[in-house]
């Protein structure tokens, strides 16, 4: 069951079906004039009710984007079906208050199913426990990779054990801890990606990609959502199994939390990002050094991150992928986040903004950053706009895709990475090609 979708396929289509004939049979009987004219009254009220609130879900304490029709459409339609049970609820007869309260709760998971549909945060059921499908790294692979790291391929031993069996076709997915040893920040699990070429008896070092969760999320959204393996197997196709080593560390320490990787007392986010993880990268996996073979990448909070860090440090990256980031790191309000992230100090805030860091550290003279956004997304979209044409003027090589159809979720996301990756992967010497 972990693997039945809740985006297509029978599982929504049956609870839709099931709502809809609920909500039919708690109308249809017995009726008079009054009775068409309060379930109608009731059913506007309801839709207007969702009409309203519309604007709340897209506003910074909800979704924080413009939602597209189909899911303000969802928010509306349920209103009104529920306006209408409520109805049959008070002044049916036995019969149709069962049906009616039957009918409500199978009408809140349509909406769900209906939602989740458009954002594509939970492709199944499964995912909805929030412990993607990950497979634990073999021994022989995790020594194989010690024996390849940058930091520990001089002490540790290079027998590798027993061969590990794995399709030659397929990467691996595991989750792994990433100690906070320099900056104490409370993160929660990380997932790695290993191409192909980088299992086996005979592997090679590869580039590196970390990428970054949306907020409110974490680093399974990332494996999960995104479609990770799969993305990546594809691009790995293209070159013989070679393609980037994926790390997904947790830059938020809580789904809700946002530190929006700076150091602050909400956690130091950016040291971590920065120290731990790199430490943890070049001590236990066989990638590449120096910044040529490192990239920085992210979804929503995840983009602003991205940005952030990879114009920030230019000595350790050399490849940005900003999915829908934004212009700024945000917490609600602008006073808001200047006090919970920056100590109440505009100036710190102001050193913070990808725009002045960019600024401030150009001209990057290798540097290639891929900037997407959904064609749907009107809130996103101008901003990603901005930062695309800030990164080109400080000298990035800059590649702006739009996703057709999409709006702020991870149906962009996949879209940006099946179709987009490829300016990054021909800077890092992989894929199509090489």
């Amino acid at each position: 069951m972990n693997d039945v979708s809740i985006v297509d396929g029978w599982l929504p289509i049956s609870v839709c079906a099931v709502a809809g004939m609920l909500v039919v049979l708690a109308l249809i009987g017995k009726i008079s004039r009054r009775w068409i004219i309060v379930t109608a009254a009731a059913a506007l009220a309801g839709a207007g009710l969702g009409l309203a609130l519309v604007p709340v879900a897209e506003g910074p304490n909800g979704f924080d984007t413009v939602l597209d029709p189909i899911a303000s459409a969802w928010i509306c339609a349920a209103f009104a079906a529920i306006g209408a049970m409520i109805v049959a609820l008070f002044r049916g007869g036995a019969k149709r208050r069962v049906l009616a309260g039957i009918a409500i709760p199978f009408v809140l998971f349509s909406a769900a199913f209906g939602m989740n549909a458009q954002f594509g945060q939970y492709p199944t059921i499964g995912s909805l426990s929030a412990a993607p499908v990950a497979e634990r790294m073999p021994a022989s692979v995790a020594a194989m990779q010690r024996n390849l790291a940058p930091k520990a391929s001089a002490t540790t031993s290079s027998d590798p054990g027993e061969e590990t069996v794995h399709p030659a076709n397929r990467g691996l997915v595991s989750k792994v801890t990433i100690p906070a040893s320099e900056s104490q920040f409370p993160a929660r699990d990380a997932y790695v990606y290993l191409p192909p070429a980088a299992l086996g008896p005979h592997p090679e070092r590869m580039p590196v990609l970390i990428m970054l969760s949306g907020q409110p999320g974490g680093p399974e959204n990332v494996v999960q959502a995104g479609a990770l393996r799969e993305v990546m197997d594809g691009w790995a196709e293209q070159d013989h199994g070679r393609a980037p080593i994926v790390v997904v560390p947790d830059q938020l320490g809580d789904p809700e939390s946002n530190p929006m990787c700076v150091d602050s007392k909400l956690g130091n986010s950016a040291t971590y990002l920065t120290v731990d993880v790199p430490n943890w990268i070049e001590a236990n996996l066989g990638v590449r050094t120096g910044p040529e073979n490192w990239g920085i990448g992210g979804f929503s909070q995840g983009g602003t991150c991205a940005i952030q860090l990879g114009s920030a440090h230019p000595e350790i990256f050399s490849a940005i992928l900003d999915v829908s980031g934004q212009l700024e790191p945000s917490s609600g309000s602008r006073a808001n986040t200047v006090k919970l992230g920056f100590g109440g100090s505009e100036e710190s805030y102001s050193a913070a903004l990808p725009l002045t860091l960019l600024e401030k550290n150009a001209p990057y003279k290798n540097t290639v950053a891929v900037f997407g956004s959904g064609s749907l997304d009107d809130r996103y979209g101008p901003r990603i706009d901005t930062v695309a044409e800030a990164a080109r003027q400080a000298g990035m090589q800059v590649t702006r895709v739009v996703s057709p159809d999409t709006a702020h979720n991870w149906q962009t996301v996949q879209w940006v990475m099946r179709h987009s990756l490829e300016p990054i992967l021909n800077h890092f010497g992989v894929g199509p090609g090489q």
